[in-house]
């Protein structure tokens, strides 16, 4: 991968990779999101949590480039960065995983990993022996039983196609996974399946925020969660010092858990 192996090797873990520091958008008169601060270090997953509406959708859309920024600041491993457009987060080595996916279902595999980043020959031809070798190595390093690569991804399971969207994100560098929903419409053993890849994910150090509404996701996955209500940042917490009832309580009411402490870091 494009240096992937050797950057993670530098990374400084104690130093959040990113700090949203009270960021605001506003659309009309609503105020989407509404003064929220928010980080996430290497090699954690940060869910983010709230009813359909809570602001947690364009907070993460501001980051990915898709929205520009009201006013606040954001940084990336401790710069201060303008993020405008979807090619300059991609350049921040931000990646966003929809739940759509955004797979185009009639290429295969190898097609998609490099989609709209084709590699050319000198002769100016698509080079298709360089794009397998690499896409079967980074296929290969998420799931080792992912072969038919190149199937039309239409005739893939859903594990397999979000093998195919986290491993375009891994080849491009990303170093920060904005993953929403990535269990959606998922049987157990696909959960499974990228259970075990957002595990391995953080082990190599990337960073995730997590948008999900499924609690037994977040009590698995994430280190941290990061509750929004009415575009307001509720409260942020360490996973395993709240009850699901508490993060209920949070989502719903807004309601801060009594004696216990918000965690800026992991």
């Amino acid at each position: 991968m494009l240096g992937w192996d050797s950057e993670m090797n530098s990374i400084d873990t104690t130093k959040p990779l990113v700090e949203l520091r009270d960021i605001r958008k506003a659309f009309g008169g609503v105020q989407a999101v509404d003064g929220v601060s928010v980080n996430l270090y290497p090699g954690e997953v940060v869910a983010l949590l709230g009813h359909n509406g809570a602001g947690k959708s364009t907070l993460m859309k501001m980051l990915a480039g898709a929205y520009a920024i009201d006013s606040g600041e954001t940084l990336i491993a401790g710069e201060k960065v303008q993020i405008r457009t979807p090619s300059e987060a991609q350049a921040q080595g931000i990646e966003t995983i929809y739940q759509t996916l955004a797979l185009a279902d009639n290429l295969d595999s190898v097609s998609n990993l490099f989609l709209g980043r084709e590699k050319l020959t000198r002769w100016n031809t698509l080079d298709d022996h360089f794009m397998e070798g690499q896409a079967r190595k980074v296929f290969q390093r998420l799931n080792k039983n992912f072969t038919n690569i190149r199937v039309p991804v239409r005739r893939l399971s859903g594990g397999q196609r979000q093998v195919v969207a986290i491993s375009r994100a891994l080849y491009f560098n990303a170093r920060i996974l904005i993953m929403d929903e990535p269990c959606a419409a998922l049987g157990p053993e696909e959960t499974a399946m990228v259970g075990g890849l957002v595990k391995q994910l953080k082990a190599d150090g990337v960073g995730i925020f997590l948008i999900t509404h499924d609690m037994p996701d977040v009590f698995a996955l994430s280190d941290r969660l990061a509750v929004m209500k009415n575009g307001k940042l509720v409260g942020t917490y360490r996973t395993t010092d709240v009850t699901e009832d508490e993060v209920l309580g949070m989502i719903i009411a807004g309601k801060r858990p009594a004696g216990k402490a918000q965690a800026e870091h992991p």
